[in-house]
């Protein structure tokens, strides 16, 4: 195995590099917003089921949190340069295929050859990032580059998107990756060196195989949690998914050569900051889902409105993420850390005024949450690269992205059924005296289905209609946010105590990498 020298600096190469593996990020962002803004004209055209629609939705996202951990490892064996290749020439010729589908069954195999190809890029980039940028500060400013293209990415889908949809037809937003595909194939082979550990084994068919399994099985539970409420088909799939996912554990610890090392979970800064780092995105992911209907639902704001409502809450994760590697040449990393989720928790605190003040507190409340939540995406994802040796990093880069996909499920799942038992209680309460059966039930079901059920109404019995509805939302938005500054300060204190610890035992951490180096 090369040893690696940690005072190396970067060259005109890696940072070169370092900006190509910006667009495989930027696109991914970018493929996750513009979808939304396609499917009302997708369904025009390919008039796809309910349960079709669903899967063109979600089978991307699915395979995504599936595969991640299979893609990282195999990046450690093969080479992560020739990963990420394939993963780009895979995901143009896929997003070609689902600009032209036909029917709605084309459009869910096209997306799912996206989820493929989309496994293979975050981990992929961020494990060569961790080969090229061996000093710890430029990893960091690295980090902070690679954190920063992904929420430039999510900025940039919704006005993109929205601009190609007003001109083209519906397939249009998916041609977006084919450039940016053909530019990271030119310039990758030439700026991007090739890294993998030499003395790696072939993959574990099986391992990988449950990885998947137990994955796609509690994502699946989780989202159909979130969807219709807990009924026994989430709980078994979410109880298969762990029952499958304690197998895979108990192979990797019987294996010479596991898929996952499962010793990566004794360097405390690796657990720690995983741990972190999938807490914060329980509480994050979660609130999303409310503030966004709330400005499309209760303030009346189209898709792209709402996305403008939410683009300084963007700049200021995009500064914090940038200002991060500077801070931390001043500040230790378990402070900025803390500090960063403390200040998240004053954002919650400001958006849960929105009863009394509206978009003046979504608005501040979210520049607030995101100068505090771009630190630690971006030093939370350092702290977890940089723990693990060199020779694993598309392991640890998978566990990073993994975890994000199972707090972003876990949060939804979990807010989402708090919200949802809110809003019915509020509207168990409300006076809707003169409504029909079917109204009724649809209005206290969600505002969703009370904003459908009014559009078939007179505009006095509208408001009747909607007044409650709404203001029932806005109760469950106010509970939700307040819900969510609690845990962020729990979260905030609770790792800056255990990092805290983490840096005072660093002698020991340097040991246990040697370790694993071995």
């Amino acid at each position: 195995m090369p040893i690696h020298d940690d005072t190396r600096r970067a060259g005109r190469r890696e940072w070169l590099g370092l900006a190509v593996l910006t667009l495989p990020c930027l696109l991914y962002a970018m493929d996750l917003t513009v979808l939304n803004l396609a499917l009302p004209r997708l369904s025009a055209a390919l008039h796809p089921t309910s349960s079709q629609l669903l899967w063109i939705v979600d089978i991307y996202g699915f395979l995504v949190a599936g595969l991640l951990i299979t893609m990282g490892t195999l990046g450690d064996r093969i080479g992560r340069r020739r990963v990420l290749l394939c993963g780009a020439t895979l995901f143009g010729l896929a997003s070609i295929g689902a600009a032209f589908a036909q029917t709605a069954n084309q459009l869910i195999a096209a997306r799912a050859l996206l989820g493929v190809a989309g496994a293979t890029l975050a981990p992929s980039t961020l494990s060569l990032i961790r080969g090229m940028f061996v000093d710890p500060h430029e990893r960091t400013v690295a980090i902070g580059v690679w954190a920063t293209a992904f929420s430039v990415g999510g900025a940039l889908g919704p006005v993109i998107g929205g601009l190609l949809l007003a001109h083209f037809w519906w397939g249009s937003v998916f041609l977006l990756a084919v450039p940016v595909m053909v530019i990271l194939l030119v310039l990758g082979p030439v700026t991007l060196p090739e890294h993998r550990d030499p003395s790696a084994r072939a993959i574990d068919a099986t391992s990988a195989a449950l990885s998947l399994i137990a994955v796609l099985a509690a994502i699946y539970g989780m989202k159909t949690w979130a969807r219709d409420g807990l009924s026994w088909a989430s709980i078994a799939a979410i109880a298969g998914g762990l029952a499958v996912g304690a197998w895979f554990v108990r192979r990797q610890r019987r294996r010479p050569e596991p898929l996952l090392d499962l010793d990566l979970f004794k360097v405390r800064a690796f657990a720690v900051s995983l741990g972190t780092f999938m807490a914060t995105t329980l509480i994050m992911f979660g609130s999303y889902v409310f503030i966004a209907q709330y400005l499309q639902l209760v303030r009346g704001l189209s898709p792209l409105g709402a996305g403008l409502a939410l683009l300084p809450g963007t700049c200021a994760v995009m500064l914090s993420s940038m200002a991060a590697p500077r801070i931390v040449t001043r500040v230790a990393p378990s402070r900025v850390i803390g500090a960063g989720i403390g200040l998240s928790a004053i954002g919650f605190a400001i958006i849960a005024q929105v009863d009394a003040l509206g978009l003046a507190a979504i608005i501040p409340g979210s520049i607030v949450l995101h100068l505090g939540i771009g630190p630690v995406f971006t030093l939370g994802t350092d702290l977890i690269v940089g723990a693990a040796p060199p020779a694993r990093a598309g392991a640890a880069a998978a566990l990073s992205e993994t975890s994000t996909e199972l707090g972003g499920a876990l949060g939804i799942a979990i807010l989402g059924s708090v919200g949802t038992a809110l809003y019915r209680g509020a509207m168990a309460r409300a006076n809707l005296d003169g409504f029909g059966d079917d109204v009724v039930r649809a209005a206290r079901d969600t505002l969703g289905g009370a904003t459908a059920a009014a559009a078939h109404l007179p505009a006095t019995a509208q408001a009747a209609l909607l007044d409650p509805a709404r203001a029932a939302f806005t109760h469950t938005l106010v509970v939700t946010a307040s819900i969510c500054a609690v845990v962020a300060a729990a979260i905030a204190i609770t790792a800056s105590t255990l990092l805290r610890r983490r840096a005072a035992a660093a002698p020991a951490l340097d040991d246990e990498c040697a370790a694993l180096a071995a």
